[in-house]
């Protein structure tokens, strides 16, 4: 059987209707989808346009010297179901004007008619060529010029003339064409890391997949060959199926248009098509970086072959030229450096040196220079397998590479795409290119690995066994690949990693305890009350040494740091050091503080806690937070402002607002205060509540009922922060009932679901857990639940409702996902009963699901 149009009821007559029929059917053929289906619909098109062409002539008078060329993706014949056409009307100049002016549209209108986009020009060959020449993208589309019907010697002369300026001209025009794909891949993004990729203009996309091309068209180097027409192929499939799925013209493969487009490929699910699409992204990237190195190594021989002719010409010998571009320098045994790249020595003997790839990578990274590719497929196809367990130099390489830095990437990436990494370690295979389908994190999982390895390399001074901490960098997340939990799962594989490579019992059982417990300080440090003994004594049992405490606090902040900007601040990094030293003093010997001890409090916070006490309301105080300050440390906005530095003022930046609330311990503290906040479209990023002690002086005059200390970290959803004084004397209404909180809440429910400002995939619901074992003196509720104005007021008033008592609160929000840590007693004090909790949970997420109650006012 043929793909030929001849032998299908796929043939275009002359008027739009059977073209579009014929379109049509083509497309809602099952049976032919990839590069058939483009090349069908590129020739259904031109035999459209072709038999227009030729009426248009007739009607016009022409009889020759023009022709219809067909350019770019079309020129290609990769026509996608909604791709623009792109044509060039191409003549001798010996036409008419007008009659020029009437065959064009008697081409271009039935294409508009059509609903079609259409990118169309009319030149002679001199024009078409000087507009190329002042206008690279015309000239790139040029490079793929096809003839659709007409003078086909009109449009082989052309392209003959193009492709000989285009090469005449690459010392020019291909680092113009480099600063393009480097200002599109800054505008958007890198498409292997991207959840919501545009398959086209992303780095790694069709278009970088059109300049390698180019810079092929231009001689003057190519691109590597392998899997790249696959991965080409690949992306061009994705984009059918997305047209198709959508009815739209788009290269933005959106989340919720990804399980069609999957289905459609016959893959799994929306995950399957990410890391398929991931994956053909990489080998674009990675081409284009090896080709444009080329590029440039030879641009620059050429420049410095120039003077070296002119002193040789000028009967200088060429003495003082510089030195050979063939010079070699050794790096490592088997290793050397050549023209800027490390490449293998001439006596190097992969088959009989299984260390090889390694000493030549991490010679690479310590270098800060590319490993050529040429050398990494000479080792992948003749190194001998390292024998496991692998030899101490094997481990000593490892550990060099990891640990090189930044350079480490761009070296992990070449041994990458030539499957060298998963013959070294077989079981990263599950994790390359997995997306991660949380906006906090920036990378896949396996590019997070190696990221976080970077990151610890500059922690690796804080340690006493730096070949640790890269290790289980590399390592914390390798269990993502299995089900179930990714901690627990890791800490299998570290194990089996771990002794592969060469470690001894007593170190694989330390990577294996910090790859299943690298999120224990973090999410220990910002859900749990530090002031609580058995949280302190419990991440001492689990940690088990302070030599490994050390290594953990050092893995957390490079996990975190890897992760993205929201993971990590000087509000966390200080929470995580303030647990440290709580666990580091337990595992030392020292007692756990008891929770009757008070926690110290600053003088500022004693002050506003007796304010508190002697007015009997609400006490408020606002700091700006920096990055640069020490942790603690704040800059106090004036209350007659509340607003950050003024424009051009020098100094650290604040990145929040830390709102300090001093009130009479009373029922409903918690969800009055979080539902004032929403009010004032304050956006809560972090919470904490606990009681404050009073000065004894207060005590022995009598004082009676607590204070109760909220500190908040909040930024404004929109413009500046509202006044201290409004705020307080709003939370003053609410406290007193003149202000209905929940009534003004419900109102802007109400007009926030009339008129959504987002809309997208449906979050999952809210979960509220019993987290057992975490407290001795108070029963710890978990909630996780999508951040929303007004969340908090929610599960307050919820708690409020169960009547329950909250000793401490820790809310943290990371990206658009909130996690918050309740302590709750019963009336008496105590923790409360199993079943009880339980209830008490349930109802909390009942109310999270629930709509909110309707507004009294009908709005």
């Amino acid at each position: 059987m043929t793909d030929s149009l001849e032998t299908t009821t796929h043939t275009a007559d002359s008027g739009p209707g059977g073209y579009a029929a014929a379109r049509l059917r083509l497309l809602q053929e099952e049976s032919r989808s990839g590069p058939p289906r483009r090349a069908a619909l590129a020739d259904l098109t031109d035999q459209w346009l072709a038999t227009l062409l030729t009426g248009g002539a007739e009607t016009a008078g022409i009889e020759r010297g023009v022709a219809l060329v067909a350019v770019g993706g079309y020129g290609r014949g990769e026509l996608s179901p909604r791709s623009d056409l792109d044509v060039l009307l191409l003549h001798d100049g010996s036409a008419d004007r007008s009659a020029l002016a009437a065959l064009a549209d008697h081409i271009w209108y039935p294409v508009w008619d059509m609903g079609l986009a259409l990118d169309h020009s009319v030149r002679t060959p001199d024009e078409a060529r000087g507009t190329a020449a002042e206008d690279l993208k015309v000239q790139l589309g040029l490079l793929d010029a096809r003839h659709i019907a007409g003078d086909a010697a009109l449009t082989a002369d052309l392209r003959t003339a193009v492709l000989a300026d285009w090469r005449a001209q690459a010392p020019r025009r291909l680092p113009e064409l480099h600063a393009l794909c480097q200002e599109r891949a800054e505008r958007h993004g890198e498409l292997q890391f991207l959840l919501e990729p545009d398959l086209k203009e992303a780095r790694g996309g069709l278009r970088d997949a059109t300049a390698l091309r180019a810079i092929a068209a231009s001689w003057l180097a190519d691109a590597p060959r392998e899997g790249l027409d696959d991965a080409r192929r690949r992306l061009l499939d994705a984009r059918d199926a997305l047209h198709l799925s959508t009815g739209r013209a788009t290269d933005r493969l959106a989340l919720q248009e990804q399980d069609q487009v999957a289905g459609a490929l016959g893959l799994l699910d929306a995950d399957a098509l990410l890391r398929q699409i991931y994956e053909s992204a990489r080998i674009i990237s990675y081409a284009s970086d090896v080709t444009w190195r080329e590029v440039e190594r030879v641009l620059r021989a050429r420049s410095a072959a120039r003077p070296r002719l002119r002193a040789l010409l000028g009967g200088r010998g060429g003495a003082g030229g510089g030195a050979d571009a063939g010079e070699r320098s050794p790096l490592a045994e088997g290793v050397v450096e050549q023209d800027g790249e490390v490449v293998l020595a001439r006596a190097a003997r992969p088959d009989r040196d299984p260390v090889l790839p390694l000493r030549a990578a991490a010679a690479a990274a310590q270098a800060g220079l590319p490993l050529s590719p040429h050398a990494v497929r000479r080792l992948t196809t003749a190194a001998r397998p390292l024998p496991v367990p692998w030899p101490p130099e094997a481990r000593e390489q490892l550990i060099t590479l990891l640990g090189a830095g930044e350079s480490t990437v761009g070296v992990w990436e070449a041994l990458e795409a030539e499957g060298l990494i998963t013959r070294l370690l077989p079981d990263w295979e599950r994790v390359r290119c997995r997306p991660q389908r949380n906006p906090v994190h920036r990378w896949t999982v396996d590019r997070h690995l190696v990221e976080t390895a970077v990151r610890a390399s500059a922690l690796s001074r804080r340690v006493g066994r730096p070949d640790l901490l890269l290790v289980a960098a590399l390592l914390h997340d390798i269990g993502k690949g299995w089900p179930g939990d990714h901690s627990v799962a890791g800490e299998t594989i570290a194990r089996d990693v771990a002794a592969r490579i060469g470690f001894d019992r007593a170190d694989v059982a330390v990577l294996a305890t910090l790859v299943r417990h690298h999120l224990l300080l973090v999410e220990t440090a910002t859900r749990r009350d530090l002031d609580d003994p058995a949280t302190v004594r419990s991440v001492a049992e689990a940690v088990g040494s302070a030599s490994t405490l050390e290594l953990l606090h050092a893995l957390t902040e490079a996990d975190a740091l890897a992760t993205g900007p929201a993971a990590w601040s000087a509000w966390r990094g200080s929470l995580v050091a303030d647990l440290v030293k709580r666990v580091s003093a337990v595992l030392a010997g020292e007692p756990a503080d008891d929770w009757s001890t008070p926690q110290q409090t600053t003088a500022e916070q004693e002050r506003l806690a007796v304010e508190a006490w002697r007015t009997g309301g609400p006490v408020l105080a606002l700091h700006a937070r920096s990055e640069s300050l020490p942790p603690g440390e704040t800059g106090l906005l004036t209350d007659a402002t509340e607003a950050p530095p003024e424009e051009g003022a020098t100094g650290p930046e604040p990145i929040g607002v830390e709102l300090l609330i001093a009130v009479p311990d009373q029922p409903g503290v918690l969800a009055t205060a979080a539902g004032v906040l929403a009010l004032h479209r304050l956006t809560v990023r972090a919470a904490d509540l606990r009681a404050v002690a009073l000065p004894s002086e207060l005590d022995a005059a009598g004082a009676v009922g607590g204070v109760l200390l909220l500190s908040w970290r909040v930024a404004a959803e929109y413009g500046s922060l509202p006044q201290a004084a409004r705020l307080r004397n709003d939370l003053l209404r609410a406290l007193d009932g003149s202000l209905d909180i929940v009534a003004r809440l419900a109102e802007r429910e109400a007009a926030y679901r009339k008129y959504p400002r987002r809309r997208g995939v449906h979050a999952p619901p809210p979960r509220v857990t019993v987290a057992p074992g975490s407290s001795q003196l108070a029963t710890v509720l978990e909630v996780r639940a999508q951040d929303a104005p007004g969340l908090l007021h929610r599960i307050g008033r919820a708690l409020e409702h169960a009547g329950v008592a909250v000793r401490s609160a820790h809310v943290s929000t990371l990206g658009a996902n909130a996690v918050d840590a309740f302590y709750v007693t019963d009336d008496s004090g105590a923790p409360l009963k199993p079943m009880h909790a339980a209830e008490v949970a349930q109802n909390v997420e009942r109310a999270l699901t629930s709509p909110p109650p309707p507004s009294p006012s009908g709005v």
